[in-house]
């Protein structure tokens, strides 16, 4: 019982690795960067979103940000309907006992309308996006536009974390 409990700490990693060879997908240069600088909100990454998507099958890569002063609502409609993204929201909130506060929440947008293959390359290289937006501890799927509502999806999860 030793042997196996040894390796199951070393399967989470593994399966990252495996994930970013069996898609292949990468991250392009910036993305970290713009990351970065978008948690300090410095200079040109004071901002209120990123959307991300898989370039060429082969990169993931910043399609869309949001000026500062956009909102949820702006993020969700510029989710395509059919295809898959990955999606990076400063969301502000105030928590039950009225505090205003934000989170940095990740949401995967796979809709059921997509086809088969996006939907596979972008669950499979999730983790590939996520190992370089260090530290966002929210992290959602969501399969419909439903599942974005702010009032009974989104925000009843980011408050467990508030």
């Amino acid at each position: 019982s030793h042997r196996s409990h040894s390796i199951s700490h070393l399967k989470p990693s593994f399966t990252n690795q495996f994930l970013k060879m069996a898609t292949g997908v990468s991250v392009a240069d910036n993305v970290s960067f713009a990351f970065n600088e978008f948690k300090l909100k410095r200079g040109d990454f004071k901002l209120r979103y990123f959307i991300y998507a898989i370039e060429n099958k082969t990169k993931i890569v910043i399609e869309k940000q949001g000026e500062r002063e956009k909102t949820y609502e702006d993020f969700c409609s510029e989710l395509p309907e059919n295809d898959c993204r990955y999606g990076l929201i400063d969301l502000d909130f105030e928590t039950d006992d009225g505090r205003p506060t934000s989170k940095l929440v990740f949401i995967s947008w796979n809709p059921d309308t997509a086809s088969v293959r996006p939907k596979m390359l972008y669950s499979g290289s999730k983790e590939a996006l996520k190992s370089v937006l260090m530290g966002v501890g929210i992290h959602i799927n969501a399969t419909d536009f439903s599942e974005l509502d702010l009032e009974t999806a989104i925000l009843p999860t980011v408050k467990k974390f508030a």
